[in-house]
């Protein structure tokens, strides 16, 4: 069975984000053949088109994992009805590169309740010619709810809706895989 790279960010940079530990328990929960690499965005300067063209280590491990990737996971919260900033500053740095448009995106949403930020997040995504799959992405309602890592892992309903997410984003990975094979 082939591997499948998959590319996880969370928009929170929170130590004990919801965001994150949906991410990671997703981690935990994928099987053998689906790898998960978590790439903190907390790192990444603020964006400068001034900038663009140099060196900077956090964003070159960015788009070189985003590079190495069949797909991207994206889990940010919602401020103020609005995309967090670190995830809005991380993809203004991708916006220009060659590595992101026609990647194929799972969402996973947090707190049902926040749609503004989603709907947002669609529009940036879909601007910088990304791909939501819509039927892999989620949500699960963690918000007050607590529960970290192994909390979400022992959550039946919780990591069934991650498992079902992921299994459909894989599926949607192979098959652009297999189209671009026969093409």
């Amino acid at each position: 069975m082939e591997i499948i790279r998959i590319l996880a960010l969370s928009g929170s940079l929170r130590e004990a984000s919801y965001n994150s530990a949906a991410i990671e328990a997703m981690q935990v929960l994928a099987p053998d053949n689906i790898e998960i690499d978590i790439c903190s965005i907390g790192n990444l300067p603020l964006f400068n088109p001034d900038r663009e063209g140099e060196r900077i280590p956090s964003l070159d491990k960015l788009v070189q994992a985003l590079k190495n990737s069949d797909g991207l996971i994206i889990a940010s919260p919602e401020y103020a009805h609005g995309v967090s900033g670190p995830m809005k500053n991380a993809l203004d740095w991708l916006v220009s590169g060659v590595e992101f448009p026609y990647k194929l995106i799972m969402l996973i949403n947090t707190s049902p309740r926040a749609s503004h930020a989603q709907e947002s997040l669609r529009e940036i995504l879909k601007t910088m010619s990304g791909i939501v799959v819509e039927k892999a992405s989620v949500s699960i309602p963690l918000l007050s709810s607590e529960l970290g890592v192994s909390g979400i892992v022992k959550n039946i309903e919780m990591s069934i809706t991650l498992m079902a997410g992921l299994n459909e984003f894989c599926a949607e990975i192979e098959r652009q895989k297999l189209n671009k094979r026969v093409n």
